[in-house]
């Protein structure tokens, strides 16, 4: 019981460093440059020139509340409280900092780059723990039930797009809504890089005449391995291809243990983006 509850602590606190961070994000790169940017934040950003008496962070929470009944009914009440959290305490962090802080406006360009980081990390951070700040992020996880074939990262660039293109209408700011859609698309590199990196390994193809050995040596190291029988082109001889996912630090180590099995091996390691299965990551419906 005790240490359920330090987990649940311990991704609260996370959920609410990436509140903080979304909510830096928006003020000091989007708000303070006039950038469009998607979701509720961005419906927020054009009702508030037009009331001003409208606080951004208490609209989008308003706004929010549709969609998070929507979320209820298809993610249960689990999501409800992480994303009624994170969706509160990144309103009340915006209007928060924007009632005592006054950002200076800098280059757009360098405002769409680094916002656009920022506000990628920060939202892939509370998705990995279940919380989104809602809007496009909780629209997008319901979604992704429909199309599994499309990253988070893309199907949030969608909407963000399209609000953008609003922004653009009715502001008639052309300049703005193309720096906004630069600051989304490198947003939604960065939250993929986060949600799925998690999960990110190297792939070994080991082509050698000592692979039984080479396997005992990855099962020593507590790694896996599948053999698959190959032939050389060259030789017509039959030879055993061992296939080993691992993760990333571990490369080092098996190329090092093959070369000193068999110093004529071949080795060819590549990116896999998502390893699902014992010592990876691990399916379920509600995946991003």
């Amino acid at each position: 019981m005790k240490s359920k509850c330090l987990k649940t602590l311990k991704d609260y606190v996370i959920i609410t460093i990436g509140c903080l961070l979304y909510s830096f994000a928006f003020e000091c790169f989007f708000d303070a440059n006039n950038l469009a940017m998607g979701g509720f934040t961005g419906i927020a950003q054009v009702l508030n020139r037009f009331m001003p008496t409208l606080p951004i962070g208490a609209t989008v929470f308003v706004m929010n509340i549709p969609l998070m009944i929507i979320g209820i009914k298809k993610q249960g009440w689990s999501i409800l409280f992480t994303t009624v959290y994170a969706v509160a305490a990144s309103s009340v962090m915006i209007d928060t900092i924007d009632a005592f802080f006054v950002f200076p406006s800098t280059e757009p360009l360098l405002a769409c780059i680094y916002g656009g980081v920022l506000l990628g990390i920060s939202l892939g951070i509370m998705m990995l723990k279940s919380a989104t700040t809602g809007g496009t992020e909780l629209a997008a996880r319901l979604l992704k039930y429909v199309i599994k074939s499309i990253s988070i990262g893309k199907i949030c660039l969608i909407i963000d797009v399209t609000v953008i293109c609003i922004y653009a209408l009715t502001f008639r700011s052309l300049d703005n809504a193309l720096y906004g859609i630069i600051a989304m698309y490198i947003s939604s590199i960065a939250m993929d890089m986060v949600v799925y990196g998690s999960v990110n390994a190297k792939l070994a193809y080991i082509i050698s005449d000592k692979s039984d050995a080479i396997t005992q040596k990855l099962m020593d190291m507590e790694l896996g391995a599948t053999i698959i029988s190959g032939k050389g082109a060259f030789t017509g001889n039959t030879k055993n291809v061992l296939l080993c996912a691992a993760r990333p630090n571990k490369i080092a180590r098996i190329k090092a243990a093959v070369m000193e099995l068999d110093p004529k091996g071949f080795v060819i390691v590549t990116d896999a983006k998502e390893v699902l299965g014992e010592g990876f990551g691990e399916y379920s419906e509600d995946s991003l």
